[in-house]
């Protein structure tokens, strides 16, 4: 149980905390914390800015204690470094993981692992199976969920007494969700370590602990039954905000929103300047359209997640809201996240991007980098171009730039108290939350260029994602000479390495920074004197195909045949291509998809190198746009060198592609997973769907003579999407009795894709 005023002593409880006062200089961040801990999973709940956070790091001596006691099995810990807190038995997963990019899986567990311990990596494989298969990937290659993982066997493997876990959950699927569940359930049983549990998500808060304490404005407010809690959704609202500001548009980090709400903390409305429009000022008519077309209620403090379809005007000229898509729980949170990045991106993209569009920003904070954001400033001055400035800072520093952070703060569905909370990390994050809910509001942008370290690229990326695809976007980083994918996403930002450290002007530093201003100067100045292109009164409309070299002849031969009636944009595979065909699917640019391959399942679900995300297939969902669908280079798992594949996979068929990407066959097991997982994504799809199954091989290599021919795999594969598939009227499963490269799969995906696209049959037979 957690207590307040327990009953039992403080000696037989595993962890005390007494009168506990924590400051951030004059911010008084924890005000007088009482809280007793006994054993099993203990969960600490409140919204962001509470002081949970900075309950973690004081446990666990990284933040002075300026009054209170902490008691760890009886012994007093504040005034112990950290290290020595950390050997007496309490093991750490901050929030935001905090792994070594660089090093694998296995040599995370390998360096964590405590001699004799109870905890091993054999334990820890047989715990989540999903990192024994990704043992040799780095952590910078792990999805979110796996990161998350890797994390708490981290701690674990200290062979903890008591393990703190800050907001596991956040941001992971609910499948991952679940899976941490179930670990969090067994932990408790078997009684051989306690967990302080701080989360957001009151349905797993609730799920794993007996009493629950809730955390407001730095103290606990109470301790009370999860199953009260649970039951009680008007307490929720009252205490923790759930449900409030719902009708606002969530904001957006990382290709995700994030709409954890904070209604009863007041903050001081900001005065806009002219330029800017406040966040609930009279809405222009771009802003009514984009509330017409998506609405998503908090997802953080809940596992449902309602995603509401994008309704057109020409779709609904009922004025009734848009209906929701689903309401069922297996709808992801990173697709509702999604599916709110590319509408917003939608909405504005009409306004947003044009050659008449004249301001460039210069993004970052300027508490820290006004000498270097100054310089780039002043070199595209010099271009002759305009330039606004916009301050990231959440130091809470005065500041003379053109839009200053509290400006920014004020864009945050929770109000400047959300940003400005006092612990980094949660500040950062939140900041740039506002930014990309502020940025897409602007309708003047001609591009946008940022410089720093890791905290700058952190705040300027996710604003830069949620603008158009083709207008100029540049990041001077630190970071840009290593993986800089989770910065990119599926998006044009152009990445600048900075050799030195954006710190300072010196001999190095002056030329890169002029290099890319000058390269941001060109780029708007090209865009406004010669446009490209990309529309017309005649444009065709945009189709998008994915397609990998095995499945090349199909795409080559469907291109060929609809390129007169389509704008045919063909998205490699790898991974990134998958995210990206799906991003301009939300974003309104295509009109219909033929996603002939999607061996990024195979990548996602196996371990592979070109892996798609959860969301894969997602668009699809929300937006109900003409699908056709296959199974194209489904009998493949990618890794890159030979010794990148995982031990565990010796001894079975494997090809070299060339020196740098060793492909592996699936199994029939493996195959049948997979069609479980897709066809479990294709019963989602509202609007028309072809499925199509080619019998005689999913890839160049899976062919009579080939390396990877298994008519028993491909058999797998088929029967399991068959079994779970849901046929209705609008959805269909077909079987084709062709290998997936020959002429007659390809005019049987055209015939297909004329069967729920009419209108563009009847234009390809005008132009025959």
């Amino acid at each position: 149980m957690a207590r307040t005023n327990s009953s039992r002593s403080s000696a037989a409880s595993t962890l005390a905390i007494r009168d506990l006062h924590v400051y951030y200089g004059q911010s008084h961040a924890l005000q007088g914390v009482d809280l007793t801990l006994e054993n099993g999973v203990h969960a600490v709940i409140g919204r962001n800015g509470m002081g949970k956070t900075t309950l973690c790091n004081t446990i666990m001596g990284l933040l002075p204690v300026q009054r209170g006691s902490i008691r760890f099995n009886s012994e007093e810990l504040v005034g112990l470094p950290a290290y020595k807190i950390a050997g007496r038995g309490i093991g750490y997963t901050p929030q935001g993981r905090r792994l070594w990019p660089d090093l694998s899986v296995h040599e995370h567990l390998t360096l964590s692992q405590k001699p004799g311990g109870s905890w091993t990596s054999e334990r820890i494989y047989d715990t989540f199976p999903r990192l024994a298969e990704r043992q040799r990937n780095g952590a910078a290659q792990l999805s979110g969920g796996e990161q998350q993982m890797l994390a708490i066997s981290r701690a674990l493997l200290q062979d903890p007494r008591l393990l703190i876990l800050d907001e596991p959950t956040e941001g992971l699927a609910p499948v991952i969700v679940d899976h941490l569940q179930r670990l969090l359930v067994d932990l408790a049983a078997q009684q051989d370590v306690a967990v302080l549990l701080i989360e957001q998500n009151i349905a797993v808060a609730t799920a794993v602990s007996e009493d629950v304490a809730i955390m407001v404005n730095g103290r606990i407010d109470r301790v009370m039954p999860s199953a009260q809690l649970a039951a009680d959704r008007a307490l929720q609202e009252r205490l923790l905000g759930v449900g409030r500001h719902s009708h606002e548009p969530a904001a957006i980090l990382n290709g995700q929103s994030v709409s954890d709400t904070k209604s009863d903390q007041t903050t001081a409305t900001p005065v806009p300047s002219p330029s800017i429009a406040p966040a609930r000022q009279q809405k222009t008519s771009e802003e009514e359209n984009a509330a017409d077309q998506f609405f998503v209620p908090a997802t953080k403090w809940s596992r449902e997640s309602w995603v509401y379809r994008q309704a057109t005007r020409q779709q609904n000229n009922s004025g009734e809201r848009p209906v929701p898509a689903s309401s069922n729980k297996s709808v992801t949170t990173a697709s509702s996240r999604s599916s709110v990045t590319t509408a917003v991106t939608s909405a504005i993209s009409a306004t947003q991007f044009s050659a008449s569009s004249s301001t460039i920003l210069v993004a970052g904070t300027f508490d820290t980098k006004a000498l270097e954001l100054g310089y780039i400033r002043d070199q595209i001055i010099a271009r002759g171009l305009r330039v606004k400035t916009v301050d990231l800072s959440t130091s809470g520093q005065p500041s003379s730039v053109d839009i200053p952070p509290h400006m920014l703060a004020s864009y945050h569905s929770g109000g400047a108290n959300a940003v400005f909370s006092g612990e980094r990390g949660a500040s950062i994050r939140e900041m740039a939350i506002a930014f990309a809910a502020w940025i897409v509001r602007q309708h003047d942008i001609a591009g946008i260029i940022s410089a720093g370290g890791s905290g700058a690229t952190a705040l300027a990326t996710p604003a830069m994602r949620a603008l158009p695809v083709g207008l100029p976007k540049l990041m001077v980083s630190t970071l840009a000479s290593g993986d800089v994918a989770q910065y990119v996403g599926p998006v044009d930002i152009t990445m600048m390495y900075s050799v030195t450290d954006v710190q300072g002007l010196n001999q190095i530093s002056r030329q890169v920074l002029a290099n890319a201003a000058n390269a941001m100067a060109g780029m708007v100045d090209a865009n406004q004197k010669n446009p490209v292109k990309v529309a017309s009164a005649n444009q065709k409309p945009g189709l998008g195909l994915t397609m990998f070299g095995v499945t090349t002849s199909a795409i080559q031969k469907i291109t060929s045949l609809l390129q007169d009636q389509y704008d045919c944009m063909v998205f490699h595979a790898t991974g990134t291509g998958g995210r990206s065909m799906e991003k301009l699917v939300d974003s309104g640019v295509l009109v219909a998809a033929i996603d002939l391959t999607t061996t990024e399942v195979c990548d996602m679900m196996m371990g592979g190198f070109f892996a798609a995300d959860e969301d894969r297939f997602g668009a699809f969902i929300r937006t109900g746009i003409p699908y056709v669908g296959s199974v194209g280079a489904l009998d493949m798992v990618n890794f890159l060198s030979p010794d990148t594949v995982p031990a565990h996979y010796k001894g079975r068929t494997f090809v070299e592609h060339n020196p740098q990407v060793t492909l592996m066959r699936t199994t029939a097991d493996e195959n049948a997973r997979m069609g479980d997982w897709i066809a479990e994504r294709l019963n989602k799809m509202t609007g028309p769907v072809r499925f199509l199954l080619p019998e005689g091989g999913v890839s160049a290599l899976d062919a009579p003579d080939q390396a990877f021919y298994d008519p028993a795999a491909d058999a797998a594969l088929f029967d399991a999407i068959s079994q779970r598939f849901e046929t209705t009227a609008n959805r269909q499963l077909i079987r084709v009795p062709h290998h997936i490269n020959s002429p007659a799969f390809a005019t049987a995906v055209i015939a297909h894709l004329e069967d729920i696209q009419p209108a563009q049959k009847e234009t390809r037979y005008a132009r025959l």
